[in-house]
């Protein structure tokens, strides 16, 4: 008696002849209306914060004064000013004395505006 043949297991795909194509995504819009604004409402759009407009800060005015605690103050300038103030009446001098050194910071100044002056 003869056995039967065995049925092949195993399939011979064909080799392609060149790259295949990579899948391709959904065309979806990549930009949609904003979430939460009804259809036809215009949505507000803020300046650029990053924009140079010329200014810098050149001196600040630092003032720390908790409830029941004692008030300080501290003023520095880009010029190389550093002062500061502990107690109530000594802040207060210094607020005074960084508002009057606006006009006479050597940074603020122009040499036109002294020379007018």
């Amino acid at each position: 008696m003869s056995t039967p043949p065995r049925p092949l297991l195993k399939s011979i795909t064909t080799t392609p002849t060149g790259p295949a194509d990579a899948p391709q995504p959904v065309d979806t819009p990549a930009v949609g209306e904003p979430k939460g604004v009804a259809v036809g409402v215009p949505t507000a759009v803020r300046p650029d914060s990053q924009v140079e407009d010329g200014r810098y800060p050149v001196a600040w005015l630092a003032i720390c004064a908790p409830r029941g605690a004692t008030p300080t103050a501290t003023s520095k300038c880009l010029c190389g000013r550093d002062r500061s103030a502990i107690g109530r009446a000594r802040v207060l001098a210094l607020i005074t004395d960084h508002e009057a050194h606006r006009d006479t910071c050597p940074l603020r100044t122009t040499q036109e505006g002294r020379a007018a002056a």
